[in-house]
């Protein structure tokens, strides 16, 4: 196993191009997005209609190394200062696994 770093954002889909382009500039170029993210936090409940719309939200997950945080907290403070959202960092740990070549 190796520690890593995770890197959980909840942020407007409009700042999705935003975001992952920041964490590309931190040296994450891997991530997960899921769109259409409901749930309460401090502004308080989220709609959840089906249809997607630009005031939907949206969670982006990555890991990333330890030694990349200081610029990826720099990269998304940025980001989320300007525009808003919610970001959490942690530790994790990466589950090595043999490459299936069946």
């Amino acid at each position: 196993m190796e520690l890593v770093k995770r890197v959980e954002i909840f942020a407007n889909y409009v700042e999705v191009g935003k975001i992952l382009e920041a964490l590309e500039k931190a040296g994450v170029p891997e991530h997960t997005v899921i769109k259409n993210v409901v749930g309460k936090g401090r502004g308080g409940t989220d709609s959840d209609d089906l249809a997607m719309t630009l005031l939907d939200n949206i969670y982006i997950i990555a890991f990333f190394p330890p030694e990349k945080l200081p610029l990826v907290e720099v990269q998304i403070r940025k980001i989320l200062n300007k525009f808003g959202g919610t970001c959490f960092i942690s530790d994790a740990m990466e589950l090595n696994t043999t490459k299936c070549v069946g």
